[in-house]
């Protein structure tokens, strides 16, 4: 779950990581009555949106004085920024957030995520940090260090001065270097976090350590210890179908496709969307309905897909295990008759019943064309929808 920078300082400041002062607010009025309270002689005016690359798009402003900031604050509030990560539709600023102005004197990066591979918590640390951070790591991924630490209750200082050696800081700042790794591995674990970014984490010319920028993501799967969590979700900054797929439990993500996928299974799905490609076509969603697809999980997953107008065939990709694919048939044909699809839809089943669950489908006077395997069910679909 994403989350917003000022939400990320907060619960990094709850753990003792050094952030700037800072206040949001939703209307320029609010946001400038708050302001006043900073003691700061300038001010940095930052977009709230849930994507990178906002300095580049005009969504970070420094203000010299209160009448800068309102001024700004009118010109950013309501705007859509387009970045990197926001995809050409751009996201709309709608909270902005000020925060006291540093006076920096190094950048350097820092990010601590979860590495499945080694079942460890992964530090990656840059002397370069800011706003060409994906340029250093083509250009000079050397000037790139990765530490990785076992998942336990603390972390030693000897890790933490592993993860800030790239950093060279001496005396006092090298003391708060350790500190900050210290509170960050605490936070990470604490909060169930899958990934902290500090870009940039900088060096202040009053030798301090101070997070600039703040991203974290919260693991959805353990948000049932975190029930406070849910109160920091932006449904604005979601996709509409995005936001409806999880109230029924399923895992879905839009894409700019024309082929609607349901599929059980992440690495199943990963692996359909991949040969849709192979075949000259372009996925137009991730839809997991998970191990124990119901009748009622499918009809809502097939309702989601069709509610995006770019779609013109459906993929239907099921390996029956805790499911049995005559009953997951049954579920597709109901589901396909209660809400009338008229587009094609070619069916992959494998597994537990999957002579049963064939006949099933063969059998209900539908769209529905059988597929033997993978390759055959994507090559069906490419060319039925052509």
């Amino acid at each position: 779950m994403n989350i917003h920078e000022h939400q990320a300082k907060k619960l990094l400041k709850e753990f003792g990581v050094p952030v700037p002062n800072g206040v949001y607010g939703f209307t320029v009025d609010e946001i400038i009555q708050k302001s006043k309270n900073l003691k700061t002689e300038k001010y940095v005016l930052k977009a709230q949106i849930h994507a990178g690359g906002r300095g580049k798009a005009g969504g970070i402003t420094i203000a010299n004085n209160i009448n800068e900031l309102k001024q700004a604050a009118n010109q950013l509030l309501g705007k859509t920024l387009i970045t990197h990560q926001t995809g050409p539709k751009g996201r709309k600023v709608e909270r902005l957030y000020v925060e006291e102005a540093s006076n920096v004197d190094k950048e350097f990066y820092l990010s601590c995520l979860v590495d499945r591979k080694s079942s460890k918590i992964a530090f990656i640390s840059s002397m370069q940090g800011g706003m060409d951070i994906e340029e250093t790591a083509i250009k000079s991924p050397e000037k790139i260090i990765t530490t990785k630490i076992d998942y336990k209750d603390e972390i030693s200082e000897s890790e933490c001065e592993k993860v800030i050696k790239v950093f060279n800081l001496e005396y006092d700042a090298k003391d708060q270097g350790i500190n900050l790794i210290k509170c960050i591995f605490k936070m990470f674990k604490h909060k169930d976090a899958s990934l902290v970014e500090i870009n940039p984490l900088i060096l202040t010319k009053e030798n301090n350590i101070i997070c600039l920028d703040a991203k974290v993501i919260l693991d959805d799967n353990a948000l049932f210890r975190h029930p406070d969590h849910l109160e920091l979700r932006d449904l604005k900054e979601e996709d509409p179908k995005e936001i409806e797929a999880s109230k029924h439990g399923l895992s879905y993500i839009k894409l700019d496709g024309n082929i609607g996928c349901m599929v059980n299974g992440a690495g199943l799905a990963m692996a359909t969307m991949d040969i849709i490609k192979l075949y000259g076509q372009t996925p137009a969603n991730f839809l997991d309905v998970g191990g124990g697809a119901t009748k009622e999980k499918v009809s809502s997953a097939l309702k989601i897909i069709l509610s995006d107008k770019n779609v013109k065939g459906i993929l239907i990709n099921i390996f029956g295990g805790i499911m049995r694919c005559d009953i997951l048939a049954a579920g597709v044909v109901d589901a396909a008759k209660e809400i009338k699809i008229d587009l094609p839809i070619v069916v992959r089943l494998a597994g537990t019943n999957v002579e049963e669950g064939n006949k099933i489908l063969k059998g209900s006077n539908l769209k529905i064309i059988t597929a033997s395997d993978l390759s055959d069910a994507a090559e069906k679909i490419v060319n039925v929808i052509k």
